[in-house]
């Protein structure tokens, strides 16, 4: 089964044909097609697999699906003994994309 390796928001994804992947915001409206350009590997079978140097010219279009916010993580700060003590919360924004071709 083909498949690609491509950085999006500092981040590497391997994904094929129908993945639903979620990745760092993107500046897309929900039903719209954008393209991953940054492809660092494609295989076309499992034997093989071409490295770009650093990346290919081609891009892997995706659909977006949806916009969302991630459940939200606590983060707790404290230093012993000096009664100091922080909480936050942060919920990461994110896309929901599903890979349409490579």
């Amino acid at each position: 089964m083909p498949f690609a390796i491509v950085m999006t928001g500092g981040k590497q994804y391997k994904v094929s044909v129908g993945d639903k992947i979620q990745v760092e915001k993107l500046d897309a409206e929900e039903g719209k097609e954008v393209e991953l350009s940054n492809v660092l590997l494609i295989s076309k079978d499992d034997k093989s697999a071409e490295l770009g140097r650093p990346f290919f010219n081609t891009a892997v279009k995706a659909k977006v699906l949806k916009q969302g916010r991630a459940d939200k993580i606590r983060v707790f700060k404290m230093k012993a003994k000096k009664n100091y003590r922080r909480t936050h919360g942060h919920r990461q924004h994110f896309t929901e994309l599903e890979i349409t071709k490579i």
